[in-house]
């Protein structure tokens, strides 16, 4: 009997294409996970080289790009097997490589789509300022060279929360789909070295928060006026606004159900 299950998953992206399978490359969190659950399926049926012919699809809340970490990615997939709950996540959690954790499993309703059903999620960009480096965290922060005004920062995040059109802060050029996104809030803290902003809003667009933190940064640099960010988001060109920032600072921290 074919049963939807729920998953929430920790990954550190580092060594990984994104989220999303690709064909010419094993090392995608979506690609991982299929191949891991193909196997606890199919068995010895199973071959790598033959994956279309067993379709297991993880389907993810969303699209973490190459390099991008998550605490609390929430996914979904229809299986057909006897195991407990417990035993598929325990399954995985033999097979999947180190930097994958599948953190809670559990069957849900056949309707739920952990994509299409997400009402918000819970961004978190890192950096780090401080004369010491980053030796065991230089995998998850970006580095600063001077230290921002926060101040400053904080009174151009006001600018994006709402709902825009935020095309100007779209990696992707080519986005033929609505650009118009909603941001509830934007957090900036700082506790020792670390300075980090959080995002929360109905979903983002693709390099949207690292191109948002980039910007704000160089609000807090001096080389941009708080008040720009409204001409920013206005002009809708992405030429205007800042900066992508690095991926390694990226988290997905939580996905929103209601």
């Amino acid at each position: 009997m074919t049963r939807n299950y729920k998953m929430i998953l920790s990954y550190d992206g580092s060594r990984y294409y994104g989220w999303e399978h690709q064909p010419n490359t094993e090392l995608t969190i979506q690609g991982k996970l299929e191949q891991v659950l193909t196997r606890m399926i199919y068995g010895d049926q199973y071959q790598a080289a033959d994956c279309a012919s067993f379709p297991i699809t993880v389907i993810g809340a969303g699209r973490t790009d190459a390099g991008v970490h998550a605490r609390a990615m929430t996914a979904n997939v229809l299986l057909d097997t006897d195991k407990t709950e417990e035993e598929i996540r325990s399954y995985m959690n033999q097979y999947l490589p180190d930097d994958i954790s599948i953190n809670e499993l559990k069957l849900c309703a056949d309707r739920f789509h952990s994509r299409f059903k997400a009402s918000g999620k819970t961004y978190r960009y890192s950096c780090w300022y401080s004369d010491q480096k980053p030796v065991f965290e230089r995998k998850y922060v970006s580095v600063l060279e001077k230290h921002p005004d926060l101040a400053a920062m904080r009174e151009a995040a006001a600018y994006l929360i709402g709902e825009h059109d935020f095309r100007c802060f779209c990696g992707n050029s080519k986005m033929k789909k609505s650009t118009v996104r909603k941001i509830d809030t934007v957090e900036i803290t700082e506790n020792g070295p670390y300075i980090r902003l959080y995002f929360h809003g109905t979903g983002f667009l693709q390099n949207q928060i690292r191109i948002m933190t980039g910007t704000l940064l160089e609000v807090g640099f001096g080389k941009r006026s708080p008040e720009s960010m409204k001409d920013i988001i206005a002009s809708r060109d992405r030429k205007m606004a800042g900066v992508t920032m690095e991926a390694k600072g990226l988290c997905l921290m939580k996905v929103d159900y209601d």
